[in-house]
């Protein structure tokens, strides 16, 4: 698969479960899910191209490359919850638990 489609595939997939995991929890207003969408694709793509080039070039361990990036996310994802959503009572931990459900969902997909 070409890396224009894993970028697409990903981040389309991403949001269709990190939209589910918003409203399993009760968040069903507009404003919200366009906050989990635009986020997602500010940061998804990013994980994504930076994982693919990393894997590429480098002989690092898969897992050692997906951690700090998957933080990286979920810190980058906590503050822009915090600062622009006084709603998500607890944006660091609704990021962890988005990204954990995106992640597991996405293993079992392969």
């Amino acid at each position: 698969m070409s890396l224009y489609k894993i970028l697409i595939y990903s981040l389309f997939l991403t949001i269709v479960i990190e939209i589910t995991y918003t409203v399993l929890l009760g968040y069903r207003k507009k404003r919200t899910l366009l906050l989990v969408t635009l986020v997602n694709l500010l940061t998804n793509p990013v994980v994504v191209l930076s994982y693919y080039l990393l894997m590429r070039h480098t002989n690092w361990n898969g897992t050692c490359v997906k951690i700090p990036l998957e933080i990286m996310a979920i810190y980058i994802e906590g503050e822009l919850y915090k600062q622009c959503h006084s709603s998500i009572k607890h944006p660091y931990i609704f990021a962890i638990g988005a990204n954990g459900f995106s992640f597991l969902i996405g293993c079992f997909l392969r």
